[in-house]
């Protein structure tokens, strides 16, 4: 795969949902899921051969419902988090199920079928916690723990025992409903974080009543998304409607410690790079990724790898060849409808892929002065 070309994956129907594969470290692997209508959704688990530059798919049945959200898990290679809403009778409700994937993507001998099926399919007892299902999230350190965002509320769930099963609830005071979550990377995996209206709260899971610490008014309209930066603990991204992409530090919640404006509108996806924590992917309705520069704000700070590598180097003086400049990197701009998700692959630090509605995956590549820049 040439460093400036990208690779297209379109799919036969409206998609939302895109995950990276986490807990293996080899293979360049996305996974997209449709959101159609009609009671033919898919799930498509996408490859990289990097030798020859081509994408493999293989393509499951997803009879359930219209996929809005797809979580992968960090523990197991096969496990998914789907959430999904169907038609029952004249209501639209919301459901979420742990797929697994089989041992062989590979079709089995003599058999040749248009959809591949799961080899395991639990839907989770989200019945009587609320109406629409935000997200369900695999936690980063404990493979049997899991936080389901319903309506106002935080389920946690454990599958420690046979069935997965309901350990605890947050019910949120005053907050109807949140608009998605995520676990925090560091407090030993006990805080999970969550995004209400233009606010963001984080709560201890181990008292449902404790708000660990709150950022009121965190953005002028709707936080959409927000990550936590795996490098630098305290730090977090969120984008919103106002199109900001905002970088906190949550032991002083008072004012941001970075900000860019570089979206023409809403902002739907927000991702720190895992290796490098200074990239910032951004999507959003404009229908355009942002690759942004917050190395100030970074775990790679020029303050923080001062005299690290390179006895030639000549100091203060040369510190701007040295380290990328803070702002907007690039514009990838080959989509041509709204941005709904992006990723970071886990196992190239500089390959994502990104999501539009009309079914179109890109995956791009970090163009290769800021690799070198960030590298030598």
């Amino acid at each position: 795969m040439e460093e400036n070309n990208s690779l297209v994956y379109g799919l036969e129907f409206q998609a939302r949902a895109l995950a990276s594969q986490q807990a293996e470290s080899n293979d360049v692997r996305f996974f997209v899921a449709t959101q159609s209508l009609k009671p033919n959704n898919q799930l498509h688990v996408v490859d990289l051969n990097e030798d020859s530059s081509a994408l493999q798919s293989r393509i499951f049945a997803h009879p359930y419902g219209e996929v809005w959200r797809l979580a992968a898990s960090a523990h197991d290679p096969r496990l998914l988090a789907s959430c999904y809403s169907l038609l029952k009778g004249t209501q639209v409700v919301m459901e979420t199920a742990l797929l697994t994937l089989p041992q062989s993507l590979e079709p089995k001998d003599g058999e040749e079928q248009e959809f591949l099926a799961f080899e395991n399919v639990e839907k989770l007892a989200t019945e009587g916690y609320g109406v629409e299902i935000r997200t369900t999230e695999f936690h980063p350190t404990d493979a049997n723990q899991l936080a389901c965002v319903v309506d106002g509320k935080i389920v946690l769930f454990s599958r420690a025992e046979a069935a997965t099963r309901v350990v605890a609830e947050i019910n949120a005071k005053n907050v109807p409903k949140f608009t998605t979550g995520r676990w925090s990377h560091f407090h030993q995996g006990n805080h999970f974080i969550a995004l209400h209206d233009c606010s963001i709260k984080s709560y201890d899971v181990r008292d449902p009543n404790h708000v660990v610490w709150s950022i009121d008014e965190a953005h002028s309209q709707l936080v959409r998304d927000l990550d936590c930066n795996p490098n630098k603990q305290c730090h977090i991204v969120t984008g919103g409607d106002d199109g900001v992409l905002k970088v906190w530090d949550f032991r002083n919640t008072k004012e941001h410690v970075f900000a860019r404006s570089d979206h023409h509108h809403w902002i739907w996806s927000v991702r720190f790079n895992t290796y490098h924590d200074q990239l910032i992917l951004s999507s959003g309705s404009d229908g355009k990724v942002l690759l942004t520069c917050a190395g100030s704000v970074s775990s790679e700070a020029p303050e923080v790898i001062t005299g690290d590598g390179g006895g030639g180097e000549q100091g203060a003086g040369t510190e701007p060849r040295e380290h990328l400049a803070d702002g907007l990197l690039q514009t990838f701009d080959q989509h041509e409808d709204s941005v709904y998700g992006v990723e970071w692959s886990t196992a190239d630090p500089w390959m994502f892929a990104s999501l539009s509605y009309d079914g179109r995956m890109i995956i791009s590549k970090v163009p290769k002065q800021y690799k070198y820049q960030i590298l030598l």
